[in-house]
């Protein structure tokens, strides 16, 4: 009965914290015990799960480190572990010099957020003006798609995916030509 009371507390009463600066794994009864890892440190992350923490969403996550001998933590029972692990190894880039944003994604991750929502919206406005595909357009390496346009095409005909200033796009309908000004 005190083997099964003394797991539940020791399980209840351990935390596993995730910031800016490290790891923590803080456990403790009646005592505190405090353990942290620099992610500068950081060599290996892994996690598994079980049977029935895949079933429930949990699993265990494996913390290793330069010139340590094995695991040095190990988060166990950490909900969502894949995404706790993909956490982890987000801060360990930053700490490393890899630029990254406030939330721990590096610059790439961003950029590939942002080209699913360009593919997104490419497509949404290929389905409004019913082409199949035979009058797509493809942004170049400058930001606008003029060169990949057909000899005597309208520039009106097009809706143009540019970075910049999202103010002066509108759809071919919205234009003015020369004449309405």
């Amino acid at each position: 009965m005190f083997v099964i009371a003394g797991t539940y507390l020791q399980r209840e009463n351990t935390h596993y914290v995730v910031t800016t600066d490290g790891l923590y794994k803080k456990t403790g009864i009646l005592s505190r015990d405090v353990q942290r890892i620099d992610f500068g440190k950081v060599q290996n992350t892994s996690y598994s799960q079980g049977f029935f923490g895949s079933q429930f969403g949990y699993g265990n996550v494996d913390v290793s480190t330069a010139g340590g001998s094995g695991i040095e933590m190990q988060f166990r029972s950490a909900p969502e572990p894949r995404e706790v692990q993909e956490l982890i190894n987000k801060r360990v880039k930053g700490s490393r010099g890899e630029p990254t944003t406030e939330s721990g994604e590096t610059k790439r991750d961003v950029l590939d957020e942002i080209l699913v929502e360009l593919k997104a919206i490419r497509s949404t406005l290929d389905e409004r003006q019913g082409t199949t595909g035979a009058t797509s357009v493809t942004t170049s390496t400058t930001g606008t798609a003029a060169d990949d346009r057909s000899p005597g095409e309208d520039d009106t005909s097009h809706t143009d995916l540019v970075s910049g200033d999202q103010s002066e796009k509108s759809s071919p309908g919205d234009r003015e030509s020369d004449g309405e000004r």
